[in-house]
């Protein structure tokens, strides 16, 4: 097995494009389709392929240091049992001889409109997470040992994203880091807190601007403890102990 990762970069890149191009021609397709785009860039949102590049780098990484590929599932069959409702779709699982050994979300946002967008992903991430660990306390997925939860987000950077956010305080004061804290600010903030409080085992922050991206596959990474290569290790490192003494 091999954990080369020499040219992740490159491949991130690639992902990155695919994920603006695929936008673009939903967004388009959506536009021609109906004659009126979704307000706030929904239409990028309801599309749900955009982050398929990154899915499958996961998957080729993950088949390529000795997961076996059927048990790698990116497309279908991706319901998981909940604690508090019935399933849950997740991006990318790895269930392998009757064990679910690993779970990830992938996730973007684009402007123009960050606040409700923000405010709705961030529920859904503890939601999706609280209710996974609920149900394994429950032992929904006996006989599977403890599930690695991943987290992966894009965010697009403008303007808008790094631009610093008012709080409402009308009774009591939020913590002192959200004060002035842009949506860039703040999904480094909530990434890092879904880690370190063991909701997620790893998670993952990109940042693309609409300029550099499509063409480029520019992409920047905030938060050195959010890196797609921290991310990769974290996982690979699960899957490869779980592969050795299987």
């Amino acid at each position: 097995m091999t954990t080369d990762f020499s040219n992740l970069d490159e491949k991130i890149r690639g992902a990155v494009q695919a994920f603006w191009s695929t936008r673009d021609a939903q967004a388009a397709k959506q536009g021609s389709a109906s004659g009126v785009r979704d307000a706030g860039a929904r239409s990028a949102v309801t599309g749900g392929a955009q982050m398929s590049g990154f899915v499958h780098l996961v998957r080729d990484f993950l088949h390529s240091n000795g997961v076996p590929q059927a048990a790698i599932r990116h497309s279908e069959r991706m319901e998981l049992p909940g604690w508090y409702r019935a399933e849950k779709k997740w991006d990318l699982l790895v269930v392998a001889d009757g064990k679910l050994l690993a779970g990830i979300e992938f996730k973007s946002q684009v402007g123009p409109s960050f606040g409700n967008n923000f405010n709705n992903r961030t529920e859904e991430a503890i939601g999706s997470a609280t209710d996974l660990w609920a149900a394994f306390r429950e032992g929904a997925f006996k006989p599977s040992e403890r599930p690695w939860l991943g987290y992966l987000m894009m965010l697009e950077e403008s303007a808008a994203s790094n631009r610093p956010v008012r709080c409402w305080e009308p009774y009591f004061q939020v913590f002192l880091e959200f004060k002035t804290a842009s949506y860039v600010r703040r999904y480094e903030l909530l990434l890092i807190k879904l880690v370190r409080d063991r909701l997620y085992d790893s998670a993952c922050f990109l940042l693309s601007d609409r300029t550099n991206g499509p063409e480029h596959g520019t992409f920047k990474e905030p938060n050195p403890e959010l890196t797609f290569n921290n991310f990769l290790t974290s996982l690979l490192g699960r899957a490869i102990a779980i592969t050795k003494s299987s």
